[in-house]
């Protein structure tokens, strides 16, 4: 694991070697053991490394025998063992044992499309000395992040977006279309990022760079797509015999996953998807695993207990941590860890209990992608209910929304019924966009200023949702997620939380042995009725306490609702002031101000959208063009 960073120089002069330095310093959380700079002429790659696998030979940038090709990696490759023995009876030799030389070598055999052939989590970048050529690669499913900035003189490129905005020249303008959808979602879709200067590179996609083909510009083209597998993909079609290809399918994953140098442990935050993932890593470890848990007072977001229940039952080496509301202190630190505006208030107990397991192991699993993959959300159930009972619902919605707000829990009664009102009647993309949304578009259109107002957000999410034209309406919903909403919301959460801690982070739900298998069951098998994941709690009914089997989804939410209203309350009347938000020109502050009354007042639940303007403010004090020294 390690952040990449490089720059290609579009008008003949050399690259700055102290400039490229400084971008890879900002880097450092990201790989602390060790850092490598190459620049040869136009061309300048760079990382920094967090030694996972061949700890005493790994150090990047790496190149092939002759030197015409260099590499820089972050991620890992979990078949890079097979890989090199092919490449090894082609007659390559390797001077490390490596999976990053492995590229260097891959790319001399398969050119650009080497990316293919890997499974893995990864971003990678690699010059061509001979052809003049630049691939950067990110691995299909989007787990490592790469985001890039085309300028008239120079093509950067950076695991980060920090790395990018230090670059001579980088303009700081904010893309009103990314803060429009990020309003909207509490992130920002690819390609899209919050400035106009810089493209997200979207998953499953190469950038090319050729000096004797493209000149000043650049490719962008897509390798892979995780997307509806054929039926003939499954062994069995049983549902007992699809559990049971399911534990064997991810028991090789996580075997996989385990591979490292140095100890691995466990994100577990008692629910199925974590828990699963202890059992299996407790059974083909070979060692005493560790485990990893955050709670809280409120009992009705703490999920220690069932957490504590697999930890016992498995013998693992359990460590626990109780989140107070000291987000006062913590959401600055954010705003400069996630270096765009990103408002999953999840992101806060995934950076402490990341902080937790870097006292202990170098790498950690987690559970992302088990609620796309087999059915984990309740809006999957309000699809299936909307054709029904959507035109009833929207009839009553009136009457709904004024139901008197309860916990601010997303599992209460009073917020799934307000919930499913908000979007039932709607057709099935609008629906899901609004379902997703944070702040309506009325909200938006309330609280931005007109001058700052961007295109509509579900303009982002139709061409993804147009590419399963034909399928069934829910994997196309299941799909949707997969694709947009995992890689922008999840997985920049976990990816940022744990490399600010310099932990590694892997996630063996997303992987090929998984999604093949996922990808071609029937709906039926994921969500049916009111139950959610049936197959996976099916396979899971034998290796975990009921307990877990049975639970419903929590996750790492958090009580913020309550926290606004009484601890927090004062951070946000400070942080979203009108003199603050008049300041800063983009929002109205009258509009800010009734917000926050009417969610203190108890009159509405209002927390996630207060939660994200405080994201956005505190990123615009920390990363905006005001914000410079």
């Amino acid at each position: 694991m390690c952040g990449v960073c490089g720059r290609i120089s579009l008008n003949g002069r050399y690259v700055d070697r102290e400039a490229l330095e400084h971008a890879n310093d900002t880097l450092l959380h990201r790989g602390p053991d060790s850092g490598g700079v190459f620049v040869e002429g136009i061309a300048g790659l760079a990382a920094r490394r967090l030694a996972i696998i061949d700890l005493a030979g790994g150090d990047q940038p790496i190149a092939n025998e002759d030197g015409t090709v260099h590499v820089v990696q972050n991620g890992e490759i979990y078949n890079y063992r097979e890989l090199r023995d092919e490449l090894e009876r082609r007659g390559h030799r390797f001077a490390t044992r490596s999976d990053t030389e492995v590229l260097a070598h891959l790319y001399e055999e398969r050119g650009p499309r080497f990316a293919e052939a890997l499974r893995g989590m990864f971003a990678v970048a690699i010059w061509d000395g001979r052809a003049r050529r630049l691939v950067v690669a990110r691995d299909r499913f989007g787990i490592k992040p790469l985001y890039y900035s085309l300028s008239g003189d120079s093509l950067s490129f950076a695991s980060e977006l920090k790395a990018l905005v230090g670059q001579p020249g980088f303009s700081r303008e904010v893309d009103l279309d990314a803060l429009e959808a990020f309003l909207a979602f509490a992130c920002i879709p690819a390609p899209l990022t919050i400035f106009r200067a810089a493209r997200k590179l979207p998953a499953g996609c190469l950038l090319i760079w050729e000096q004797e083909r493209d000149g000043r510009g650049v490719r962008v083209e897509r390798y892979a797509r995780p997307t509806a597998a054929p039926r003939e993909t499954l062994r069995g079609e049983g549902e007992s015999a699809l559990a049971e290809e399911l534990l064997d399918r991810l028991r090789d994953s996580v075997r996989a996953h385990l591979v490292a140098d140095v100890p691995v442990g466990i994100l577990l935050s008692g629910g199925i998807d974590s828990s699963l993932l202890t059992a299996l890593a407790a059974q083909e470890a070979g060692t005493r695993v560790s485990t990893f848990s955050i709670g809280f007072e409120e009992r009705l977001f703490d999920e220690r207990e069932n957490a504590r229940l697999v930890a016992r039952r498995y013998g693992t080496d359990h460590h626990e941590l109780v989140l107070r509301p000291d987000a006062a202190e913590l959401l600055p630190l954010l705003a400069d860890v996630y270096d765009e505006p990103f408002a999953d208030s999840s992101a806060i107990p995934t950076y402490l209990v990341s902080k937790l397991a870097r006292e202990h192991v170098k790498v950690a699993l987690s559970g992302e992608g088990g609620d796309e993959l087999f059915g984990g959300y309740f809006n999957y159930v309000g699809h299936r209910l909307a054709p029904r009972l959507g035109r009833i619902a929207s009839l009553l919605q009136p009457a709904i929304a004024r139901l008197p707000t309860s916990t601010g829990s997303a599992s209460s009664l009073d917020y799934k019924a307000k919930h499913f009102a908000r979007g039932a009647a709607c057709p099935p993309l609008e629906r899901h966009a609004i379902w997703k949304s944070m702040l309506t578009a009325e909200q938006r259109a309330d609280v931005l200023r007109p001058e700052c107002r961007g295109s509509d957000p579900v303009d982002l999410l139709a061409p993804t949702y147009a590419e399963t034209e034909g399928a069934e309406e829910l994997a196309r919903i299941m799909d949707l997620d997969l694709n947009v909403f995992l890689v922008e919301d999840m997985l920049v959460k976990t990816d940022r939380a744990s490399m600010a801690r310099s932990l590694e982070l892997r996630v063996p739900f997303l992987d090929t042995a998984m999604t093949d298998f996922a990808l071609a069951l029937p709906s039926r098998h994921k969500v049916r009725g009111l139950a959610k994941k049936r197959l996976l709690r099916k396979a899971s009914a034998a290796l975990l306490p009921q307990e877990v089997v049975k639970g419903r989804k929590q996750g790492f939410s958090m009580p913020v609702a309550a926290w606004l209203r009484t601890d927090l309350q004062p951070f946000v009347r400070e942080v979203l002031s009108p003199e603050q938000i008049r300041r800063q020109g983009f929002l109205r502050p009258d509009a800010v101000t009734r917000m926050v009354d009417a969610h203190v007042a108890g009159e509405q639940d209002l927390s996630r959208q207060i939660w994200c303007l405080l994201a956005f403010s505190l990123w615009f004090d920390r990363y905006s063009d005001q914000a410079r020294p």
